[in-house]
């Protein structure tokens, strides 16, 4: 029904910054809300942002005045913008979807913040 694909992870310093993207395709028509989650080792998978498709915005209490989620409707694409880069935001990033209840998910995207 939806396929999502993220994308714009890598290896960045403490401080530094990351921006990453999610392309959504297939029924993207069904699409209210979209987020960013995130996974590290040995941990459950958390919320970092949501945005609905009117443009309302959740942040996880760790990334407030960091991170900026956007999308872009028209194009079906979702961004996370990560800024002031800690190594606790040291994870898998997915991009997550609700669709009839069920969440669906990307394969995910690695970030590193390490010196």
């Amino acid at each position: 029904q939806v396929h999502l694909q993220e994308s714009g992870g890598g290896l960045v310093q403490p401080g530094g910054s990351l921006r990453l993207s999610c392309a959504a395709s297939g029924m993207v028509f069904n699409i209210n809300s979209m987020g960013w989650y995130r996974q590290a080792g040995g941990k459950e998978r958390e919320l970092v942002a949501s945005i609905s498709s009117g443009g309302r915005i959740n942040y996880g209490d760790s990334v407030k005045g960091r991170f900026t989620i956007s999308r872009d409707n028209a194009k079906n694409m979702m961004y996370l913008q990560m800024d002031s880069l800690k190594p606790e935001d040291t994870a898998v990033y997915y991009c997550g979807v609700p669709l009839r209840g069920v969440a669906y998910w990307g394969q995910g995207t690695q970030v590193t913040v390490s010196t």
